[in-house]
């Protein structure tokens, strides 16, 4: 544990089935048991676009990621902060991909914490005190074992979750009189909602569900906890094993959805759609499995909490503090600095969740995933090709995050589906879509006016063997 790499990669040892519980706990969290069945109990077929988005992400996976884990392993990077440095050679463009990824941490470590929250509030304690305690576990567990804590208990977690779900997609409908009349029963309750909302796609919704799943998939695979995850791993080829095996974790996911549908066709009433999974399972199950699967949840969200936040703490670490110090810290001083780092991450996660208004948990997701698109540019072009000029991708980051970031704002950080306006047309499409295409354009522009002054080039230190490696 006196090394970043050990603490934060835990040496990156980890074979086949680690990962691949790691990565599923690390992108199965909190988010997909009480956020995404929260949008579809509040709005209805919308809130499927989380299948798509998983479908669409995994070929990208197999395709960018073991590239990236080939230079990264190369070279001892800890973080895509520090692969971007090495490739590019431009320490504001390295900070500006660290700040990005800590800043989008913020609001998923704190959906994280929502979680919690949603399943202690379902067992009748009020009062923000419980939310402290399950920071003071997460700190504790995070401090003291890095990776290889959250690593071990992603396995029970994914085998809970999959017993609670499974038992759910089961016992409820047989008891509600089948999925025809679960969908029947939902639909009529989804009619009286304001405003009102279907188990159909609208049309007007059909381009907000589309950029929703691509924009999430783009963004899913540049989180830090992602990074962390994959560069854990003992080889590039369990990197590749892991892309053809989490699509398993679709299966999971579509039927988790459901439950949204299942909580609507059951009566249960919820002040916040949120609440409305675990009211759904205190109601529709004997009391003992019920705390089981209260339970399932809560480690649903302390197991990719404490990923985030390590992989939070290595980004401040490696890439803001490590890229202004004079002196190279020494691997010991890195671990101890990213497990002080690691615990003010979660105090702002915990901010976050008390200050930030938002209706529904996912759109805290979300607006990190708005942010963490823009990386896609730097990171993902990047692994294929060093055309672009750092100082261009600097610029084209900086309108990303201004224009997505304004998008969301305009709309009161309640939504993230925006109303665009182009030449007399109104398309409403996912804010991290658009500003994506701005930054793009921004950087491929300036990298033509770069080029032909001779300006601002860097420089590439990573190995081209590398890449195919």
């Amino acid at each position: 544990m006196a090394s970043l790499e050990e603490w934060g990669l835990a040496g990156r040892s980890f074979g086949t089935w680690v990962t691949w519980f790691l990565i599923g706990g690390d992108l199965y969290t909190a988010y997909t048991v009480i956020a995404v069945p929260a949008l579809l109990y509040g709005s209805g077929a919308i809130g499927f676009f989380a299948v798509p988005y998983a479908v669409i992400a995994y070929p990208y996976m197999m395709l960018v990621l073991p590239r990236l884990w080939s230079v990264c392993h190369r070279h001892g990077y800890i973080t895509f902060a520090d692969f971007v440095g090495g490739r590019y050679g431009n320490r504001w463009l390295t900070v500006a991909i660290a700040l990005t990824g800590v800043l989008a941490l913020m609001p998923y470590i704190a959906l994280q914490l929502v979680g919690i929250r949603v399943v202690i509030g379902a067992m009748g304690v009020t009062g923000e005190w419980p939310l402290a305690a399950a920071f003071a576990i997460l700190a504790a567990y995070t401090y003291s074992s890095g990776l290889r804590a959250p690593a071990v208990i992603a396995i029970v977690k994914d085998v809970m979750l999959y017993v609670m779900v499974l038992a759910a997609l089961i016992v409820i409908p047989i008891k509600l009189g089948g999925y025809a009349r679960v969908f029947e029963l939902a639909n009529q309750a989804l009619a009286l909602h304001t405003p009102s909302a279907t188990v159909y796609l609208r049309r007007g919704q059909f381009l907000g569900y589309s950029t929703l799943a691509i924009g999430s998939a783009i963004a899913l695979m540049l989180y830090p906890h992602t990074a962390t995850a994959v560069l854990s791993a003992k080889t590039a080829n369990v990197v590749r094993r892991n892309a053809a095996m989490l699509p398993a974790y679709s299966f999971l996911l579509g039927l988790v959805a459901l439950m949204g549908y299942l909580a609507l066709a059951a009566g249960v009433v919820a002040k916040s759609p949120n609440d409305a999974v675990p009211l759904l399972l205190l109601k529709m199950f004997p009391e003992w499995f019920g705390g089981f699967c209260l339970a399932a949840v809560a480690i649903g969200a302390l197991v990719p909490a404490a990923i985030m936040s390590i992989a939070a703490s290595n980004l401040f670490t490696r890439n803001l503090y490590g890229a202004f110090v004079k002196k190279k810290m020494l691997p010991e001083e890195e671990s101890q600095m990213a497990k002080v780092v690691s615990l003010f991450v979660k105090f702002g996660a915990l901010l976050f969740v008390l200050k930030l208004p938002a209706p529904y948990a996912i759109e805290m997701q979300l607006l990190g995933g708005i942010w963490m698109a823009q990386l896609f540019p730097a990171v993902v072009v990047g692994v294929f090709t060093r055309w672009l000029n750092p100082w261009a991708l600097l610029g084209g980051w900086v309108a990303g995050m201004v224009s997505g970031t304004g998008m969301a704002v305009a709309l009161g950080l309640k939504g993230s589906v925006y109303p665009l306006h182009i030449f007399g047309s109104t398309y409403a499409m996912y804010a991290a879509v658009p500003a994506l295409g701005l930054n793009l354009l921004v950087s491929a522009g300036l990298t033509v006016v770069f080029r032909a002054v001779k300006a601002g080039a860097g420089t590439d230190v990573t190995d081209a063997a590398a890449y195919v490696a």
